[in-house]
């Protein structure tokens, strides 16, 4: 029975958190930070919530069941579990995340020293896609050539940046925002959304399990565990990186308080501490960062489209690829403002089934259970998906009077009073049935 070396698995982790750490990971943190200020803890508790802990538990409830979605979601049905699959794989790949890798480094790295113009942004994404499919075509040797030689690079370039934020900030914690003034912990918790991690932990699971096996491990039970540590160790990277960033942006109030996101706080900081080779740095680690993020992205809907559809893997990848380069190419403003709203409706899909799925056990009917809990889910998620729009007045106004639901959470609430029914429900249907098989 093959099983991996200590070296083999720390590279496994860095792996995965080169996967996690993309475009959303870097420029979400400074500018929630630069809100935050004094208030920056309770809103980096928040974040790292939904930034940090939702992913890993994801990674774990995809470990538990084999390490595809298609199982995650079995419960629902062949029908919904693969409608829900489609739309979080079309998310998190060529409609708003892989397409948004590409143009937040070349805003964050290459447009410093080009400019901002159509021309420099397409030839860029040309280069930056020709070397993502280059990567994603040859699946089986992500480990060696993302784990062992890009992460270290990686890694290099964020133990300098996130060492200038803790020892040369840019000067002391600002002031708190309105939006973070009241309550810093669920603003935070939202903000963590933006990364698309949770989402990302969905379509990466199968990335991870196949980097595992193509290793030599069939055994189920280390393909659990080593996907669990991969988990963990990308964790803890991420925390560290989320902590730093998060106080690069509080205490740069000073230098980039007019600062509209978190590509206008990194780059000011950097411009700030170190000139001209503070921007090669940073162009570095965004490129980096973004590269190894496309690639798992692309390489999961390969996995899966392929799987679902009568195409080649190559041919999935290859088509994803040129359709997430015409859509770079509109541009990082149009692309979040698109995004925010199918996040706001897929996230508490995505939490849910998660939160379902850890708990299986628990649950002597799992249809029975998940069913309707997700069902709920999907009308109240919508609803708040839909307030995030300028259509928002077409959402029924009693929505707007349910707990939290101005943060955008308005679906716990609904939620957790179906799952209590029906977890009652289950419990005395079960019985009936254990007494009449008795």
């Amino acid at each position: 029975m093959t099983r991996l070396q200590g070296s083999d698995l720390l590279a496994l982790g860095f792996m995965t958190f080169a996967l996690f750490l993309g475009a959303g990971n870097i420029i979400f943190p400074p500018s929630a930070g630069l809100a935050a200020g004094e208030n920056l803890l309770p809103a980096a508790l928040g974040f790292l919530l939904t930034g940090v802990g939702l992913p890993l538990l994801t990674v774990v409830a995809l470990a538990r069941v084999g390490g595809g979605m298609d199982l995650l979601t079995a419960p629902l049905g062949k029908v919904a579990g693969a409608v829900l699959a489609v739309a979080v794989y079309l998310a998190i790949g060529p409609l708003f995340a892989t397409p948004r890798t590409a143009v937040v480094s070349f805003e964050m790295g290459i447009a410093p020293f080009t400019g901002n113009e159509g021309a420099p942004l397409l030839i860029y994404t040309l280069v930056y896609f020709a070397a993502v499919l280059f990567l994603s075509l040859n699946p089986g040797r992500l480990v060696d050539r993302i784990g062992k030689f890009i992460t270290p690079v990686l890694l290099a370039a964020l133990l300098v940046l996130g060492g200038a934020a803790l020892f040369a900030p840019a000067g002391e914690i600002g002031v708190v925002a309105d939006s973070y003034r009241e309550a810093p912990l669920v603003q935070g918790f939202l903000q963590g959304y933006l990364t698309m991690d949770t989402l990302g932990a969905l379509v990466f699971g199968i990335v991870i399990a196949s980097a595992i096996r193509d290793r030599g491990v069939s055994d189920a039970g280390l393909v659990t565990r080593y996907s669990v540590i991969a988990g963990v160790i990308a964790a803890i990277g991420l925390s560290l990186v989320y902590l730093a960033l998060f106080y690069l942006g509080a205490t740069s109030q000073g230098i980039a308080g007019d600062a509209q996101n978190g590509v206008q706080v990194l780059t000011t900081y950097v411009q700030h501490t170190f000139g001209t080779t503070g921007s090669l740095l940073l162009a570095v680690v965004i490129t980096l960062a973004c590269l190894t993020t496309a690639v798992g992205l692309l390489t999961a809907c390969g996995e899966f489209f392929s799987k679902l559809l009568p195409v080649s893997y190559r041919t999935v990848v290859i088509v994803f690829g040129l359709f997430s380069l015409v859509v770079a190419n509109q541009g990082l403003t149009q692309l979040i403002s698109f995004s925010i709203p199918v996040l706001v409706g897929l996230y508490p899909l995505a939490i849910v089934l998660v939160a379902l799925s850890l708990a299986n056990r628990l649950w002597v009917s799992q249809s029975l259970v998940f069913v309707p809990v997700m069902a709920v889910t999907l009308i109240f998620g919508v609803a708040d998906g839909v307030a995030a729009t300028p259509w928002a007045d077409k959402v029924p106004a009693w929505f707007g009077q349910l707990p939290l639901a101005g943060q955008s959470l308005g679906w716990l609430l609904p939620v957790a009073v179906t799952l209590v029914l029906v977890v009652v429900l289950d419990r005395i249907l079960g019985m009936r049935q254990s007494a009449t098989t008795a």
